[in-house]
């Protein structure tokens, strides 16, 4: 028996935000954006939240699986950034699609979190409870982002992306690492609500996200290709068996570099961070709903998902498509 990823689907706000539309907001430009990102434009709220951005990545990975909303058994949401605390967004998502069947909870391992909920799911199904699952990474980090800082601001956009998992008899996951350092969590945070009751009011307090960003990308362009050697190594595979390499959507930067560390062609990196920016924990399931609905993923393929993000969090997984 083997867990497969049998549909996928995405959600992106309408409106979309170009480097000229930002240096409008910050001193910036978009050869200066471009040069060091790779990023060219985002795509960003105005209404869309994490609860419907995620239900309609869901439904359109159901439809591209021919299932019912009813035939879900684990409906899992990946996110840093949802609307409220309680109750958690995947029983709103739950709620909209009518999966009243389905066990529903949040993770939050920020840009890692849809690779941690995957592996997960697979755990579940591996172990007999359940016989499929439903996984939405889905971002609003447009409410998180302080619009006066030029470097974040330009980094992020808003979107969600999904997939159905389902025990078959066919290959699917091959292998999953993950892994964490909390030692490094302040090179990437963002405060939650204030502490304030009748005991204390905190008197620091940054509600938007802040970033060392050159630890960020030291970080990663160190411990994604290991990450990428450790599960290839688990399943028995070397860098130039996979077909491609489906990673977090971070910075053009960062996957050059990890594409020289592997020593693998950047024609097996696909991107689209230059059309929806950095993502968080939707970035990967949207690109991967991209290459399905464009034909780039045939029957047999090789694939090597990976992501990193605030925690630290990291990890990798690969799949026979």
């Amino acid at each position: 028996m083997s867990v497969r990823i049998i549909g996928t689907g995405s959600a992106l706000p309408q409106k979309e935000v170009s480097n000229e539309d930002l240096a409008r907001l910050v001193e910036t430009s978009d050869e200066w954006i471009r040069e060091r990102t790779g990023i060219g434009s985002r795509h960003i709220s105005t209404g869309e939240t994490v609860v419907s951005l995620a239900a309609g990545a869901c439904k359109k990975a159901l439809e591209n699986a021919e299932k019912t909303a009813a035939q879900v058994e684990l409906l899992l949401v990946a996110t840093c950034t949802p609307e409220q605390g309680i109750p958690c967004a995947a029983c709103q998502v739950q709620s909209i699609l009518g999966a009243e069947n389905a066990v529903a909870f949040d993770l939050n391992a920020a840009c890692a979190g849809f690779l941690f909920a995957l592996h997960t799911a697979w755990a579940y199904i591996e172990a007999g409870i359940y016989q499929n699952a439903l996984i939405a990474g889905s971002e609003v980090l447009s409410k998180i982002i302080d619009w006066d800082d030029r470097g974040t601001c330009v980094l992020f956009g808003d979107g969600a992306g999904a997939v159905l998992l389902e025990r078959g008899t066919r290959p699917g996951i091959l292998g999953f690492v993950q892994h964490s350092d909390g030692t490094k969590g302040q090179v990437l945070q963002c405060d939650s609500r204030k502490l304030e009751n009748p005991y204390i009011s905190e008197s620091q307090y940054a509600p938007y996200v802040q970033m060392d960003g050159r630890e960020v990308f030291a970080f990663a362009v160190r411990q994604v290709p290991a990450c990428i050697a450790e599960v290839l190594e688990r399943t028995g595979l070397t860098p130039d068996d996979v077909d491609l390499y489906v990673l977090h959507q971070a910075n053009r930067r960062i996957i050059e570099g990890i594409s020289r560390r592997l020593s693998v062609d950047m024609q097996k990196f696909p991107m689209n961070l230059d059309r929806v920016g950095n993502m968080s924990s939707a970035a990967i399931p949207v690109l991967l709903d991209e290459l399905h609905r464009a034909g780039r993923l045939r029957e047999g393929m090789t694939l090597v998902l990976s992501g990193f993000g605030a925690g630290l969090t990291y990890g990798a997984c690969v799949l026979r498509w």
